[in-house]
């Protein structure tokens, strides 16, 4: 190929990366044609929920973590619960737990028909954004809009609004949805489903750069089904682990560039997180019409093309559909909404499946229930290092394409892992000087 990138030093630079939760920017350093340096700077000041949660109460940290996201503040709900509990000894019954998970699924519903809708579709159909997209594919992002009302309306039922919900508590649930509210649901539910299989047929169409990630996967898998709030930590390299032992496998470091922790596993090798490592370590566990729509869309029994992601998100929004509904036809009711959890003295571990990936918390209490120490770490910043190699090895294989085309993939790029963007149109600006 001919690379316009020779003879002497070149710098790709984006002072600020817009449609992303927080602030931050990428630079790319290129050296007589070999890209010598990727940076991921994340600038946005520390928000410090770690340290303010020290000295709060037990009971606290459901309500408190989910203001850390809008996006997908169940997860950081139920990573807490189940840490504090952990901590606190307490097991909630399966038919507590099934309807946490049927609220998750209304996350999972809501994140990705956001993310493979306005945010991801309009790279591969060749827009600036949702808005524009919708002036010539109206009936698509008005289907959409639609998934995630569904999706909204389904949190809004469980947890008593779409965002930052507050009816969940340590234990479960302030109140449970009746059974009769539950059926209500089940039309909309039934259209969803129908919609994420068009969506799955929808993606599937596109057109994806050639590339193959080489990093260890990392997800939750359990025995109730596909990750989403419980299972054990494994890996694609074979092993596993308890949740109890994240920080013996996984440590976090802080880099000069970035005021987010990267994550990286034992070797200091990076891993992803997230939707292609869920669906390449557990997709036999999705359900018989969800694997039906993977095999349909042309996946195997993994993935490893980044930009292949939106294909499983969508399959995931199949599963959640199927999920939802299944719990809902089988739940029976339960005697409370929620089991006690006196505060003792103790450390506790949570994980759960965000939309993005794994979410760990964990916690050390004292005996009146004061909370000693805390620990979060999301799925965005151990997808950090995962990032900047995935840049790194994009840039360098495409060093022929003119600024424009180039940015546009770089754009592609960062959006394949979802890392917990906002509404702006553009994702970033790419300057490419000494060209």
């Amino acid at each position: 190929m001919t690379k316009r990138f020779t003879g002497g030093s070149h710098l790709l630079e984006v002072d600020t990366l817009a449609r992303v939760e927080g602030e931050g920017a990428m630079r790319v350093v290129i050296l007589d044609g070999q890209v010598t340096l990727v940076e991921l700077r994340i600038f946005e000041p520390p928000r410090f929920f770690e340290a303010f949660l020290r000295g709060r109460a037990w009971t606290e940290p459901p309500d408190i973590t989910a203001r850390i996201c809008g996006i997908c503040p169940v997860a950081y709900q139920m990573s807490s619960c189940v840490a504090i509990e952990d901590a606190c000894g307490v097991t909630v019954p399966d038919e507590i737990r099934q309807i946490r998970r049927l609220l998750y699924c209304g996350e999972i519903i809501e994140s990705h028909a956001l993310h493979i809708y306005l945010l991801h579709a309009p790279d591969f159909l060749g827009y600036a954004g949702g808005i524009e997209m919708a002036a010539d594919h109206k009936p698509v992002v008005q289907r959409g809009l639609r998934l995630k009302q569904t999706g909204n309306a389904l949190m809004t039922l469980v947890g008593g609004r779409a965002v930052h919900p507050v009816n969940v508590r340590l234990g479960g649930f302030y109140r449970l949805p009746t059974r009769a509210q539950l059926a209500a649901m089940r039309p909309a539910l039934v259209r969803g489903r129908d919609d994420a299989l068009a969506t799955v047929e929808l993606v599937a169409g596109f057109d994806f750069p050639e590339m193959e990630q080489s990093y260890e996967y990392l997800a939750l898998r359990g025995t109730d089904g596909y990750p989403l709030e419980s299972g054990s930590k494994v890996a694609t390299s074979g092993s596993t682990f308890p949740v109890a032992e994240f920080g013996e496998h996984i440590t976090e470091e802080h880099v000069a560039r970035s005021n987010a922790l990267h994550g990286r596993m034992e070797g200091d090798q990076p891993y992803v997180v997230g939707p292609l490592a869920r669906y390449t370590l557990c997709s036999d566990q999705l359900s018989p019409l969800a694997q039906e729509a993977a095999r349909a869309a042309g996946l195997g029994s993994e993935c490893r093309n980044p930009f292949r992601s939106i294909i499983v998100r969508a399959v995931e929004l199949v599963y959640a559909f199927d999920e939802a509904l299944r719990i809902i036809d089988t739940w029976e009711g339960a005697s409370a909404p929620a089991v006690d959890v006196p505060a003792r003295a103790g450390e506790g571990h949570g994980v759960t499946e965000a939309p993005r990936g794994l979410l760990y918390h964990r916690y050390r209490i004292d005996a009146d229930g004061a909370i000693l120490d805390a620990c979060i770490v999301p799925p965005t910043a151990q997808n950090q290092a995962s990032i900047e190699a995935d840049l790194r090895a994009f840039v360098q294989s495409r060093l022929d394409l003119p600024r424009e085309e180039l940015t546009r993939q770089c754009e592609q790029a960062i959006r394949n892992y979802d890392p917990c963007i906002s509404c702006a149109t553009h994702f970033l600006d790419l300057y490419v000087d000494g060209t």
